[in-house]
């Protein structure tokens, strides 16, 4: 045999052993998750929203939780699709909430691999990347997935936003979208209402995501070039993009939000003095809850950079949410280490999506030195977020102190 093709075909065998490595430590690190998910039970905000919030008499319907989320909208806050749907998982117990959160750390790994347009042979890798990521660039694994409001706020939430952005991002990519225009129309209205809503900074960024869209599809430019808007997908476009803003709408003008804001700790601050505080917050969000996300990033960009000579409209338009996202949270009194879970998956898709095209070039096979780097790079996010989850249980079992 040549010894080029012996080579070539030991770099596909090589190929084949990595997708299964992958799919083994994608299983093992599932496992972990459930394991975990067992010993963490609910607590903190979980009791309160066991409650009808207004009185300590626990939820016992869809009925009860409607009330609730009245309550809360006026009084506490206009996140009510998400809590509405804490308090249902709540409602079903530890155990289907335990086997509903791991499987959703699944289905939100799966999406973001889905919005990066990771290639089918490149899949398993970036599935396992992808379910790395969101443990080991965590800025708090435990509080944004683990613990059950945690994980209704950013966890779940963030799967009904990338299914959001899902079909728009065919549509900049140039791909066919097999759901009829018509299904894909009423799909958008709840699917836009809920990303908008989902919470106070990752819905607006996601409306700009969309209108972006919309706007490039309309003057044709870029990847759209050449491409004749169709009147279908404008439709559901443009039902997608209202819905996103009304619920962004809904969301930020709760009369709760308002009444929480005269209770914030820098209410009675000046407004120099709250710029000073709101601008630290921000500076801590970036230095220690996102520079880890940003690393891979950049070790992912230098990899991936012989990518056809451009990154694409995808990748900067990841970049511009999770700017967007993590700048609006200086209106906010408090910017807690979990709300940069929207920001961080950005990040990850941002890479992913880099990953993706450069694992759909020839010359991605002959590039040794950026395939090692990838892979190393993706084994110590792994062992980091591995780490963390194994430290808690053998805590837990009192094998350390």
């Amino acid at each position: 045999m040549d010894p080029v093709e012996r080579s070539e075909k030991k770099g596909k065998i090589s190929g084949k052993n990595i997708g299964v490595i992958a799919v083994i430590l994608t299983a093992l690190t599932l496992i972990t998750a459930y394991c975990t998910h067992r010993r963490i039970p609910f607590m903190m905000d979980d009791e309160w929203y066991s409650t009808l919030l207004c009185s300590d008499e626990p939820i016992r319907n869809l009925s009860d939780i409607v009330k609730a989320m009245q309550w809360h909208y006026n009084n506490w806050g206009g996140r009510i699709m998400t809590h509405g749907l804490l308090q249902i998982i709540l409602l079903s117990g530890e155990l289907v909430a335990d086997i509903l959160n791991t499987l959703a750390m699944l289905i939100l790994s799966y999406l973001i691999v889905a919005v990066a347009d990771v290639p089918r042979k490149s899949r398993p890798l970036a599935l396992f990347i992808a379910l790395a990521s969101i443990t080991g660039l965590n800025a708090n694994w435990k509080m944004s997935m683990f613990w059950e409001a945690g994980a209704a706020n950013y966890l779940y939430i963030t799967i009904f936003i990338l299914l959001f952005i899902l079909p728009y991002l065919y549509i900049l990519r140039g791909k066919k979208i097999s759901i009829p225009a018509p299904v894909l129309s009423i799909l958008m209205i709840p699917l836009g209402f809920i990303c908008g809503c989902s919470n106070e900074n990752m819905g607006p960024a996601m409306w700009i995501l969309s209108l972006c869209v919309i706007i490039g599809y309309f003057k044709g430019s870029g990847q759209f070039e050449g491409s004749k808007p169709a009147v279908s997908d404008l439709v559901w476009m443009i039902i997608g993009n209202a819905f996103c803003l009304i619920g962004s709408i809904v969301c930020i003008a709760a009369p709760g939000n308002f009444a929480r804001s005269a209770e914030a700790p820098d209410a009675s601050l000046g407004m120099l003095w709250k710029i000073f505080l709101r601008s630290y917050y921000e500076c801590r969000a970036f230095f220690e809850y996102l520079i880890p996300s940003i690393l891979v990033f950049i070790i992912f960009a230098v990899c991936c950079r012989k990518t056809t000579g451009k990154y694409g409209k995808d990748v900067l338009l990841f970049l511009a949410c999770a700017l967007l996202s993590f700048g609006a949270m200086f209106l906010s009194p408090h910017y807690p280490d979990r709300a940069t879970f929207g920001t961080m998956i950005m990040i990850i898709c941002a890479a992913l999506s880099l990953f993706g095209k450069y694992a759909s070039d020839d010359e991605f096979e002959k590039d040794l030195f950026s395939r090692r780097m990838i892979l190393v790079t993706s084994m110590i996010i792994w062992l980091r977020g591995m780490y963390f989850m194994c430290e808690y249980l053998a805590n837990f079992k009192g094998w350390i102190r």
